[in-house]
């Protein structure tokens, strides 16, 4: 167990995995680093470096009343590079977790990065207005907002079953992997939740897409209800200069669990595409 302190002195829960070549897994809301598990153990194997953090407000790390601004949680993944002498890093990003990314290309000009990888990510903007037609409407993200003050613990009951894509006939996890999510949930703040969900929700990150100077892979699932493709996955591959984009057929949000095998497999053959080109 280890600990990184960010320029606000908050203190950040790190999971480093092996040696080698650092990958950096930045998880998505509302959830921990311990998502990443799978594919941290699956990267250590293969002779690189797993790292992964929970988010301030999130897991085991402090929980903050601020700093639940995109500007702020790039400068957390700014201490975690630094901290961790991390260099020639990949940066792979689930959800919410891509917008940190995306920031830190921008404001910190993607300094120690050489890969990109966005999994289900909110980039580049996900709230529908007249320049985001495929956007989300302002009304779901109020209602998600209005459903966690009056009773979070019921509201991820709901949330979870779409996240993971699961309905009347299909079923692509396990109920133990919703009580899972369920409960990591729980370890969150309720202020952090709240502040993270407007963040991932209303930052536009258009203007951040020129800064991926690196190669990059976009993974999204084409029935994504949590983050609907079109307005983030092949936008973000469109507007990212050589972004390759893999689209998972009918597959849900929550690809870490549900597309388990596949997703390890196609970030691990990316991963080794860095050095078949040095």
């Amino acid at each position: 167990m280890s600990y990184v302190t960010t320029k606000d002195d908050v203190k950040l829960f790190v999971k480093d995995w092996g040696s080698g070549r650092p990958v950096i897994m930045l998880h998505g809301w509302p959830l921990s680093s311990d998502t990443f598990d799978d594919l941290g153990m699956a990267v250590a194997s293969a002779g690189m470096r797993a790292i992964a953090y929970d988010r301030r407000g999130f897991g085991r790390s402090d929980q903050p009343w601020s700093g639940y601004d995109y500007d702020t949680l790039a400068d957390d993944l700014a201490a975690v590079i630094e901290q961790s002498g991390a260099s020639d890093a990949t940066l792979v990003g689930f959800s919410m977790g891509g917008g940190e990314v995306a920031r830190y290309m921008s404001r910190h000009g993607g300094r120690g990065v050489s890969q990109a990888v966005l999994i289900a990510s909110i980039v580049p903007y996900m709230l529908h207005d007249a320049t985001n037609p495929h956007g989300v409407a302002a009304a779901v993200f109020d209602a998600m907002q209005e459903g966690m003050r009056e009773d979070r613990a019921a509201f991820w009951t709901t949330f979870f079953a779409q996240f993971y894509g699961v309905g009347y006939v299909v079923q692509p996890v396990s109920d133990e992997v919703l009580d899972w999510s369920r409960g990591m949930a729980m370890q969150a703040s309720l202020k952090a939740t709240l502040e993270c969900a407007t963040s991932f929700a209303t930052t536009d990150f258009r203007g951040d897409l020129a800064a991926f100077a690196v190669p990059t892979l976009v993974i999204h699932g084409t029935s994504d209800k949590t983050v609907p493709i079109d307005a983030t996955g092949r936008q973000a591959a469109a507007g990212i200069s050589g972004a390759r984009l893999i689209e998972y057929d009918g597959a849900p949000h929550g690809l870490l669990a549900s597309h388990k095998e596949r997703l390890t497999a196609d970030v691990l053959s990316f991963l080794a595409s860095a050095r078949s080109t040095r």
